[in-house]
């Protein structure tokens, strides 16, 4: 059960602040959330345990829904909504205490018209998986390509708003990300309730773990919002995985209830938590693997719990943290996830072999889901290791290989270091680096994640298929190969991690035998395109790859020309 549900409010309040009386009815556009709230004169002890506040909707298709509402503060309890179905979706509130006239048996009517804007988030919708259950799309079935940017603390005050971060928000979206991720309340590597996890109203909970702070959230809706307004998917990191040994399950769910009721009706997505498989820091010498066990089974709990309860089925992974490298999954209950994402490590070249077999493993065990790197070689990691060149070979290997987008992220950034007040000792006794997050947001991977995403989005890209026989090389090992996929005899694409000479050729294979193609090198560092000519397959459909115009990494297309097709 919701500890904490309230729902629905007595002024009526449209998205962007517009106030209604609530004979009145709502009105919003499709996919856009709808917020209205009621004020209780009966006053409570603790209304965030005491109260439960439920609106009952029928939907223009005939179908109900059951929407949490959540305290925000006082005497007042809000409820969020959004919907793609246009038509009067009418309600009715109920409430665990009965007797309370001013939250029991409130009605209303919410009139959803068609959206005419040019926000993705709005045009097309939230995200959902792809009928191959490897990709993302929008509800409305147009293909999403996920690049995010890891911001862990990008909610705290150490990330100030509103001007830096609006100005990091138009860097990321100016290079092409689709989604940023961070932690809506307790980040990473601070003890509960160190100041660094702090936004300007204090902590997401009271110290005694007794009630949550609405005003902590009030702040975090600025900055959700201006992400949603960019049309950047959020990717909400509920918590760090450790703080369930402080906080326990039922507090956990507690927290997730609240986050589902303030933001499920935007088109976000949810990661559980941060490191499911990573014990606090003072326990990972002699107590990781009694943690790792433990955690698994607890955040198996919680994310049924946040399946169970989301009446929006917001798509739902978790970020796994180092202890997968013990062969286990993330959690014990796989199922209870949309998709997967992996953490490799951040030994820069040293870790693409083992980024490269969990793609593999993890692709192999999970068809049904879609799969792709959350954390891996955060760029300038381990005293500016894990450059741009490992930024590209991780990118192009990965969306190569399959996996449904990719998860950027860069020291300096996801602890929100400042040239006044960098992040200091984590509770390990290390300190990650103190590169001011401003520089290091100008490090080349950034740029160049963002140009390999254009390269692909000038063709059907969720229609390739990963198929290493398609490729033949000489004097390449395993890890560094070229990674290719293509489209029937029509189409390949390829990265070819090392240049090509008269003493090392690449062969692609496959394709319509004495059949003309259009081939191209695309520089994966600057985007820029070379056109290499016609070039026909030979009898058995190869073609050899020309040979690059520099010396670099380069991705090559191959197209079939148009009259042969």
């Amino acid at each position: 059960m919701m500890k904490y549900r309230q729902l629905l409010v007595i002024s009526i309040i449209a998205t962007f602040g517009v106030c209604m009386s609530s004979a009145t009815p709502l009105r919003t556009e499709a996919n856009k959330v709808v917020e209205w709230s009621y004020t209780s004169a009966k006053q409570y002890q603790n209304p965030f345990h005491e109260l439960e506040l439920t609106a009952h909707l029928s939907l223009p298709d005939g179908n109900q829904l059951k929407l949490p509402g959540f305290w925000a503060g006082g005497s007042t309890w809000k409820f969020r909504y959004a919907s793609n179905l246009e038509g009067e979706h009418h309600f009715v509130t109920s409430c665990s205490d009965q007797d309370n006239r001013d939250l029991q048996n409130q009605s209303g009517t919410i009139v959803v018209t068609k959206y005419h804007g040019s926000n993705p988030l709005y045009k097309h919708g939230p995200l959902k998986i792809s009928p191959d259950q490897r990709h993302f799309e929008h509800q409305d079935g147009t293909p999403f390509f996920w690049l995010a940017d890891s911001w862990w603390h990008g909610m705290t005050k150490r990330f100030e708003w509103p001007d830096d971060f609006k100005a990091l928000t138009a860097d990321r979206k100016q290079k092409g990300f689709s989604v940023i991720q961070f932690a809506i309340g307790f980040p990473c590597d601070i003890a509960p309730f160190d100041e660094r996890g702090q936004n300007e109203a204090g902590d997401p909970w009271d110290s005694g773990l007794n009630s949550i702070n609405p005003a902590y959230f009030d702040l975090a809706d600025q900055r959700i919002q201006h992400l949603l307004d960019q049309g950047l998917v959020p990717n909400v990191v509920g918590l760090w995985g450790y703080y369930m040994k402080f906080f326990g399950v039922e507090t956990i769910k507690n927290h997730w209830d609240y986050l589902i009721a303030r933001y499920g009706a935007y088109p976000v997505t949810w990661t559980l938590c941060g490191e499911s498989t990573l014990a606090y820091y003072t326990d990972l010498a002699d107590n990781w693997d009694f943690y790792k066990d433990q955690f698994r089974s607890q955040w198996s709990e919680v994310a049924r719990h946040v399946q169970r309860n989301d009446p929006f089925d917001r798509l739902l992974t978790v970020h796994p943290g180092p202890g997968i490298h013990d062969g286990k999954p993330p959690v014990y209950d796989m199922d209870a996830l949309d998709f997967i994402m992996l953490q490799s490590g951040h030994e820069g070249f040293r870790t693409i072999p083992k980024a490269k077999e969990f793609v593999s493993q993890y692709m192999k065990d999970y068809p049904n889901q879609p799969v792709m790197h959350g954390e891996v070689c955060f760029e300038g990691m381990h005293g500016g290791g894990s450059g741009q060149k490992v930024q590209r070979i991780l990118f192009w290997s990965d969306i190569l290989s399959g996996t449904s987008g990719f998860c950027y992220g860069v020291e300096g950034i996801w602890q929100f270091n400042t040239r006044d007040k960098p992040f200091g000792v984590s509770p390990g006794g290390n300190n990650w680096g103190n590169v001011p997050w401003n520089v290091a947001a100008q490090y080349p991977g950034s740029t160049q994640l963002g140009i390999g995403k254009s390269i692909l989005e000038q063709f059907e890209w969720w229609k390739l298929e990963p198929n290493q026989d398609w490729v033949e090389e000489s004097n390449s090992d395993d890890a560094f190969k070229t990674y290719i996929a293509g489209m029937g005899e029509d189409f390949r694409i390829a990265y070819l991690y090392k240049f090509v000479t008269r003493y090392r050729s690449v062969r692609i294979t496959g394709l319509s035998p004495q059949s003309d193609y259009q081939a191209t090198y695309f520089d994966p560092i600057t985007g820029d395109r070379y056109d290499m000519g016609i070039i026909e397959a030979d009898h058995d459909g190869k073609i050899t790859a020309p040979p690059n115009p520099i010396m670099q990494d380069w991705v090559l297309v191959l197209q079939k020309s148009i009259n042969q097709r």
